[in-house]
């Protein structure tokens, strides 16, 4: 389908933000000119005056809501559809506008890590510095590891060079991979990522062996590139760590998200102490299929079939609405207003960008991408990308420009919030048996995916960070070992734990981005709490979840996470969630007994 024939009130409303493209390109060449080489003698040097300093602050968040807007609008167009030239020049433009322009700024931080710390703690007191006071405090708690100006410049120098460890893994994912043909529906396509995930969830027992052992022998080609290039990733966390004198890797990575180490540690321990249910639930999806063995291509598989929910999106709107009804009538009445004025973008069409996401900044309302197709899982993708979307909109209007951002810690915990809701309304209102069963396997499977499996992995990125930071070499062999052995103690004997599992760490892009993967884990775990807790309390509950979907980045996220009732620094919230999936365990193998 072309978007021109597409109905206007299914595609987003861009000229909320400009008008036309014209006054994009006004407002660009304006930002251009008045920006690019301004003079900022008024400022360096002179941030230990107070008025310097706030009028600095000031300058940076004028400058930033401007180019913001001009790059949400350039994104959007380039994304509805991106054979559009124009929309991809437009991209590239504001791209490279904003490197210039806040390379610029790129004297302030290390300008206020310098200054005496009893004076950054009069500022942080100051309320005329009440809208920065928590970046203040921040830059505060990092002088500790911040070193003198000729070292930080020769690490700000380097800086491209030990990022690059990303970059070429991607290069040999997915440029050297050299995925060869295989078989799917009687014939043979070439092997792509995505064909791959697909094959898994869908293909027969023949067509899943075959995928999986030519996946991986494709990695297992590129082991001794991908390992060099993962232990040169790690290398890289370790001479940082080093040399600004933090006691761990992770407690580097956990710092610069002001998150403490024990919420990770608590993480593992309460996965650890769940795994016999993890492995209760492994068996009983070989009982389920009706497996003499069961290997590790076999764990995608729907156990349950047709029990698809299938309406078009007006339906399926209305249905996310109607399960979100325990967050009140306010929110359901915002997720009205989404849909009504042009928030949504809604249907495929040639050119448009694949799956789905939620955008927007501080001075419009947010858009929310979608490909919605007829299906269950679209469905819940609309709750999903409302549940971001929405936790936008309450930060952005509650919170001053420089603490309306959330951080990475809390992006998924509405979205998820959102979908449990709405799975436990649809199980709840259903008296179809083969529904019930197939709501509460795509549960089961949200939180192994989620939380099971997102831990193993940070687990993995622990174990291979110490032994690095002990002196201690990582090899193909060591890596390997420590992940096969990591395979068994999650999934247990109810699996064929294939030798080609070993490899599993060698696909694994997030790994680049070290300690990335655990705030996944913490995400599903806070929102199983959020939910019920909203359930069993009713108002005061929604109320406390409001002060969190309100709260931005106002402080630390744990601290801001505290406000919905979750507290990730105690051993509660993780025991909650390891009981949710024996609860959903037990109920689901009381129905496959009716």
């Amino acid at each position: 389908m072309e978007r021109t024939e597409i109905a206007e009130n299914l595609k987003w409303k861009t000229s909320d933000i400009f008008e036309s493209d014209e006054a994009w390109e006004t407002e660009y060449a304006a930002v251009e000119k008045e920006y690019t080489d301004y003079d900022f003698s008024s400022y360096k040097g002179k941030l230990c005056d107070k008025e310097r300093l706030l009028a600095c602050f000031a300058l940076s968040d004028k400058v930033s809501r401007r180019i913001e807007k001009l790059y949400l609008y350039a994104h959007l167009l380039h994304d509805q559809d991106v054979r559009v030239s124009k929309y991809t020049s437009m991209n590239a433009k504001v791209g490279a506008l904003i490197s210039k322009i806040f390379a610029q700024f790129s004297f302030v931080e290390p300008e206020l890590t310098k200054l005496d710390d009893s004076l950054l703690q009069s500022f942080i007191a100051d309320p005329d510095f009440a809208e920065y006071e928590y970046k203040l405090r921040q830059i505060s708690k990092s002088k500790a590891h911040v070193l003198s100006e000729a070292e930080e410049k020769l690490l700000t120098l380097g800086g491209d060079v030990m990022r690059e460890f990303q970059g070429i893994f991607s290069m040999l994912d997915n440029a050297n991979l050299n995925l060869p043909k295989a078989t799917y529906q009687g014939e043979e396509i070439q092997m792509s990522h995505g064909m791959y995930g697909v094959v898994l969830h869908g293909g027969n027992a023949v067509e899943r062996k075959e995928w999986f052992e030519k996946y991986y022998q494709a990695f297992i080609n590129l082991i001794d590139a991908i390992t060099q290039t993962y232990y040169a990733n790690v290398k890289k966390d370790v001479f940082y760590k080093t040399v600004r004198n933090y006691e761990s890797c992770m407690a580097m990575a956990m710092n610069g998200e002001d998150v403490e180490p024990k919420v990770y540690e608590n993480l593992i321990k309460a996965v650890r102490g769940a795994l016999p249910v993890m492995h209760d639930y492994i068996r009983l999806r070989k009982e389920v299929a009706g497996l003499k063995e069961q290997h590790m291509y076999d764990i995608y598989v729907p156990l349950v079939n047709d029990a698809e929910i299938k309406m078009p999106f007006e339906e399926a709107y209305d249905l996310v609405v109607e399960g979100l009804a325990p967050l009140g009538k306010d929110y359901q009445a915002l997720l009205k207003k989404a849909r009504a004025e042009g928030w949504i973008d809604v249907c495929e069409n040639e050119g448009k960008r694949s799956g789905a996401y939620s955008s927007g900044v501080y001075d419009t309302h947010p858009y929310v991408l979608l490909n919605y197709q007829e299906t269950t899982n679209d469905i819940f993708t609309i709750a999903h990308e409302m549940g971001h979307a929405l936790h936008s909109y309450k930060s952005n209007n509650s919170q001053p420009y420089a603490k309306a951002d959330y951080t990475i810690f809390l992006a998924e915990i509405a979205s998820t919030v959102n979908e449990v809701l709405l799975l436990k309304y649809l199980y709840k209102n259903t008296s179809d048996k083969n529904l019930k069963k197939y709501l509460l396997n795509y549960y089961m499977d949200m939180i192994r995916a989620t939380l099971f499996r997102q831990t193993q992995f940070a687990e993995f990125e622990q174990i291979a960070h110490a032994r690095a930071e002990a002196g201690e070499p990582l090899t193909k062999d060591t890596l390997n070992e420590v992940y096969y052995q990591l395979n068994k103690d999650y999934y247990g004997d109810g699996i064929t734990h294939d030798p080609q599992i070993a490899y599993e760490w060698a696909r694994i892009p997030h790994f680049y981005t070290s300690f990335y993967v655990y705030k996944y884990a913490t995400g599903i775990t806070s929102a199983i709490s959020i939910v019920k807790r909203i359930l069993a309390e009713g108002e005061s509950a929604v109320e406390d979840y409001f002060r969190f979907l309100s709260s931005g980045g106002c402080t630390d996220p744990v601290t801001i996470l505290k406000n919905a009732g979750v507290d990730l620094t105690t051993e509660a919230p993780f025991e909650v969630a390891m009981q949710e999936f024996k609860e959903t365990l037990e109920t689901f193998k009381a129905l496959c007994k009716e």
